[in-house]
């Protein structure tokens, strides 16, 4: 079990947990008493039993943890027990600092030192809670002397029951292996129709990458909604999680496809050094 660092904000009914020393994660998100994300348990083991926490400088997997830029060759280590290929990048691993806090506003950073992902960067939060409603911005900074690739993404947990529903509009999706890798894209629907709004709930996992997300996901319970989940417009992707028997699933804004380096057109992109990147996510809760 993980002892917590706890930083909690709040705007009137609403009030936003954050765990700076895990992952600078998000720990729970409420309006009027209710959780709209998936609370994190009072001793977690881990990251992965938070409310969201951010992508940085990657997202999703890297097939086995290889990939080449240039004339440079980068090996990393799996960061997921004994799964094979490197989740996520650094960030969501690391302990961040508070570097601004106020009743309703936040700010964390985490400045990564060069090791397998031999790239100086500083990532940095802003967390701005308002009456029913929660904007954060995620950003990297490339601090090195040589170019160095960077994504980002939002990796957000919320409930679900068997009358849950995910509407988001996408023209297609990234079929997966077993190893839950991309390998072929499918235009149009395929398994869930969510761009009519399906049910969440399946009998199998799903973990796949939708493309032409266009910036916007509803979220409801049958025909009452809970929340609207906002992005930035260069999150041309959505990653949709739903692991079967589970009450949670997720829906993750991101600025490039799993294992960009093995595809073309994956999003992905190279910032200058000192150039910046940064996405934002924006939700708006129903109560």
């Amino acid at each position: 079990m993980i002892a917590l660092s706890t930083l909690t904000l709040t705007a009137r009914d609403t009030t936003l947990v954050l765990h700076p020393d895990l992952g600078g994660s998000i720990g729970a998100l409420s309006y009027k008493g209710r959780h709209y994300m998936r609370p994190t348990p009072e001793d977690p083991r881990g990251v992965l039993e938070t409310a969201s926490f951010p992508l940085v400088p990657f997202c999703n997997r890297i097939r086995n943890g290889s990939f080449s830029i240039g004339t440079q060759k980068v090996k990393m280590a799996p960061n997921l027990g004994d799964h094979p290929h490197t989740l996520h990048g650094q960030g969501w691993l690391a302990r961040w600092s508070v570097t601004e806090q106020s009743a309703s506003r936040a700010v964390m950073t985490y400045r990564h030192q060069p090791d397998e992902w031999p790239w100086t960067y500083e990532a940095r939060q802003v967390f701005e809670l308002r009456p029913a409603g929660l904007r954060v911005w995620l950003s990297v900074k490339n601090l090195s002397q040589t170019a160095m690739p960077a994504g980002l993404g939002f990796h957000p947990y919320f409930n679900r029951t068997s009358q849950t529903r995910l509407k988001a509009p996408v023209d297609g999706v990234w079929i997966a292996d077993m190893d839950c890798l991309p390998t072929e894209w499918y235009a149009g629907v395929w398994r869930k129709d969510w761009t009519k709004g399906d049910f969440v709930s399946d009998t199998g996992l799903i973990d796949h990458c939708h493309t032409g997300f266009a910036g916007r996901a509803d979220i409801y319970e049958d025909s009452m909604p809970v929340l609207t989940l906002r992005a930035s417009p260069d999150c041309h992707w959505l990653h949709v999680y739903v692991p079967p028997g589970q009450d949670f699933f997720c829906a993750e804004p991101v600025n490039h496809m799993p294992d960009p380096f093995h595809h073309a057109n994956s999003g992905l992109r190279c910032l200058k050094p000192g150039e910046v990147a940064l996405i934002w996510m924006d939700v708006s809760l129903h109560g």
